[in-house]
């Protein structure tokens, strides 16, 4: 009667990940319980999903190299893995709502999240590269894109141009407080796209400061953002409070790969209760000032939460 924060199943997106293929379900190795489906599967996995009241997800790809270079030309292809996968999830899941990930990270045979030239990311000439990703996932039916590169600048060029298309229902999750983690290896195993070279210091933030992430906040809300991303969200809950008090703008936090993995090792070895550090994880970062929680133990929250009938 008296509890402050509620955790629902209406606050979760379930992140997946998508390959190409027929009858493809590869399991992570760092991330146990989560999948690389191509997309057949995929569509059967979504049954259980929204059979659990799971009413978002979010995509990431894992493209064969063949298809990589340094200008992630592959990322705006009308015919690559996710446009085409948006459609198809569209067609039978018309009311699941899919935001995308724009970023060349996973497109890159550098493993950056820009163009690299001579060890260098080029922001502006990757802002453009950017803008035509988002409007080829826009035009595949995406209801939300994601920018996840830390670009500067690159949310109001992709609002623009999204607009300018006539795509202004498209919505922007912008990625906006993204840290230089050390969280994040688990998800570049599951997708391929660790750096070549160096790290993402120069463009993702230092893990010591806070003022900056206000800063950024307030550029992405300037640009047109919808919602504004913490990234990690764990070690970066006093982040999250301070946004939360900075902001009305809907704010979403990312339980990420290291989180999750790190759960799950201490659980198989019989170290903690799996499912009380998850519930009480993602209350945290609810309490902390988080509407939305994007996170790996979705399925399983939905299933203690009772959002909806199991299918599986």
């Amino acid at each position: 009667m008296v509890r402050e924060t509620v955790l629902t199943v209406a606050d979760l997106i379930y992140p997946m990940f998508v390959m190409e293929g027929i009858g493809q379900r590869q399991e992570v190795p760092s991330m146990p319980g989560c999948f690389r489906y191509s997309l057949d599967v995929l569509l059967d996995e979504l049954q259980v999903v929204t059979g659990l009241g799971i009413g978002a997800i979010a995509l990431f790809p894992l493209i064969p190299d063949a298809q990589k270079d340094n200008a992630g030309t592959e990322s705006y292809n009308p015919q690559g893995l996710i446009p085409q996968t948006v459609r198809a999830i569209k067609q039978v899941f018309p009311d699941l709502l899919v935001i995308t990930d724009i970023a060349l990270d996973p497109y890159s045979r550098m493993g950056h999240d820009g163009i690299v030239e001579n060890g260098k990311i080029l922001n502006d000439e990757t802002v453009a590269v950017l803008v035509k990703q988002a409007l080829a996932h826009a035009e595949a039916g995406a209801d939300m894109v994601a920018p996840s590169d830390m670009m500067d600048g690159r949310i109001g060029a992709i609002r623009q141009a999204l607009d300018a298309e006539g795509w202004i229902n498209v919505g922007i999750l912008a990625y906006s407080a993204k840290y230089a983690s050390a969280y994040y290896g688990p998800f570049r195993d599951a997708l391929e796209s660790a750096p070549k070279f160096g790290d993402k210091k120069t463009y993702q933030m230092d893990p010591a400061n806070g003022d900056e992430a206000l800063k950024e906040v307030d550029l992405d809300i300037a640009e047109g953002a919808d919602i504004v991303m913490i990234k990690p969200a764990l070690a970066y809950l006093d982040v999250i409070r301070r946004i939360r008090q900075h902001t009305n703008l809907p704010i979403a936090a990312y339980n990420v790969s290291g989180e999750y993995a790190m759960v799950k090792a201490a659980a198989a070895q019989g170290w903690i209760d799996e499912q009380a550090v998850v519930l009480e994880t993602l209350t945290s970062i609810k309490r902390a000032g988080a509407d939305v929680i994007l996170t790996y133990f979705a399925k399983d929250v939905a299933r203690v939460l009772g959002g909806g009938k199991d299918e599986a």
